[in-house]
């Protein structure tokens, strides 16, 4: 049976609101999409963002894209949109904060040395005390002869003084005879000699109180070392 002239036309209608609908939907999907995509650019453009933090002149924190150039040797650091931590970047040191860590290293790799010498060269304490005496005693035998060897020069520079008092210009007599080149050169050198044989007793005597400090000093760090009370 055919369709009539009032079926045709419902037909039709129901054809055009199928597709009213269906690009309804269509269009509804796009523009989701695209906010989709607009809200994802804008989250990964914030994410690579980079943010500078600095502390000012006044100690407050300050952000910003880049850092003023009287801040730019001051400790900063880089942080992501989300506050995340990139990059730190340490204060510039003067040459003065440089060398004293410098000889901060140099002092602590000192101690590490002479701990690991201790622990090798000695296995108790009574062995450092019998070093230290040895030592201490041969220091001493050389002092002691420094000493009477002092003691001889100042006995001939006494006798060459006496001597010597005879002579111009010593001697107040003025028809005393002039002092001869051999007398002088006593003197001078037997002057001379005295000053060597002061200089070293003092060398002597000094490096008999620095060693035994160090040996003291030593001996309490292996005590140390060795948990010995």
């Amino acid at each position: 049976m055919a369709p009539t002239a009032a079926q045709n036309d419902a037909g039709l209608k129901g054809g055009l609101v199928l597709k009213h609908r269906t690009w309804v939907l269509f269009s509804a999907v796009l523009l989701a999409s695209s906010a989709l995509g607009a809200n994802s650019s804008r989250s990964s453009s914030s994410s690579g963002r980079k943010v500078y933090e600095w502390v000012d002149a006044q100690g407050i924190t300050q952000y910003g894209d880049r850092i003023p150039p009287e801040y730019a040797s001051q400790e900063h650091r880089v942080i992501s949109g989300q506050g995340i931590e990139l990059e730190r970047t340490e204060a510039q040191k003067s040459p003065e904060q440089l060398a004293e860590e410098e000889q901060k290293r140099v002092d602590a790799a000192r101690r590490a040395d002479r701990d690991r010498n201790l622990l090798n060269t000695y296995v108790s304490v009574q062995e450092i005390e019998r070093l230290r005496d040895q030592r201490l005693t041969l220091l001493s035998d050389q002092i002691k002869v420094t000493g009477q060897f002092l003691e001889i020069l100042n006995g001939k520079m006494s006798k060459l003084k006496v001597s010597s008092a005879r002579f111009r210009p010593y001697s107040t007599d003025p028809n005393a005879p002039p002092m001869s080149d051999q007398v002088a050169e006593d003197l001078v050198r037997v002057g001379s000699d005295i000053h060597t044989q002061e200089e070293n007793l003092r060398e002597k005597r000094s490096e008999e109180a620095i060693m035994s400090k160090q040996f003291e000093s030593d001996i309490a760090r292996f005590r140390e070392l060795k948990g010995i009370h």
